[in-house]
């Protein structure tokens, strides 16, 4: 593009020039911080099949602490099995647990739900003994892992829930859920499991 101005003195010619060069600085400027918007838009990926790797039926090994935030490091143990079914063709799905342990028996599920607009996932967890949803967990897959985070009440304190899905494939997965009370400056695990695909 060419600039043309209308014959003026050498002052006003530098004064032109300066409005020009302010003029180009501020839109390489804002070229510039609009480039890691878009970037950042770009990146953004559409996560709705996050779980298709997950779908179908897993051996499911479980360790859970028994008294979380007590002090007590006493853990039982569990096998069963985990079955997760494809819904909405993959922006949500349905686990099922069933696993028995010297502790006893426990039937709990996860409905999962893909936000298309935040690019999140819900999890919502409700088990056969309560027989209501618990708050869910919101979050992502990052870099080969998901985190999700809920607020909670605990015991009659708040507390912070992770919830962690890592070292997944088709084949094997593992999972770990944590408790903070203060607020996330320390995690202590009280649920750990080890799923291997059946089929």
């Amino acid at each position: 593009m060419t600039l043309r101005f209308p014959a003026m003195g050498t002052g006003c010619l530098a004064a032109a020039c300066l409005a020009v060069l302010a003029l180009c600085s501020f839109q390489a400027s804002a070229q510039t911080e609009a480039a890691p918007k878009s970037e950042q838009q770009a990146a953004a990926k559409d996560g709705q099949h996050d779980f298709d790797w997950e779908i179908g039926t897993w051996k499911t090994q479980l360790q859970r602490r028994l008294r979380p935030l007590s002090g007590s490091n006493e853990w039982v143990e569990y096998e069963g099995t985990t079955t997760v079914s494809k819904v909405w063709n993959g922006r949500a799905n349905l686990v099922e647990l069933d696993v028995t342990g010297p502790a006893g028996h426990i039937e709990a599920l996860s409905l999962r739900l893909y936000n298309p607009e935040a690019r999140q996932w819900s999890l919502n967890f409700s088990n056969s003994a309560g027989g209501t949803m618990a708050i869910p967990s919101i979050g992502e897959f990052k870099e080969g892992r998901g985190e999700f985070y809920a607020q909670e009440s605990f015991n009659g304190r708040s507390i912070l829930v992770r919830f962690i899905i890592s070292k997944f494939s088709r084949e094997s997965a593992h999972f770990e859920q944590a408790f903070s009370n203060d607020g996330g400056k320390t995690w202590e695990t009280n649920w750990i499991a080890v799923d291997t695909r059946l089929k």
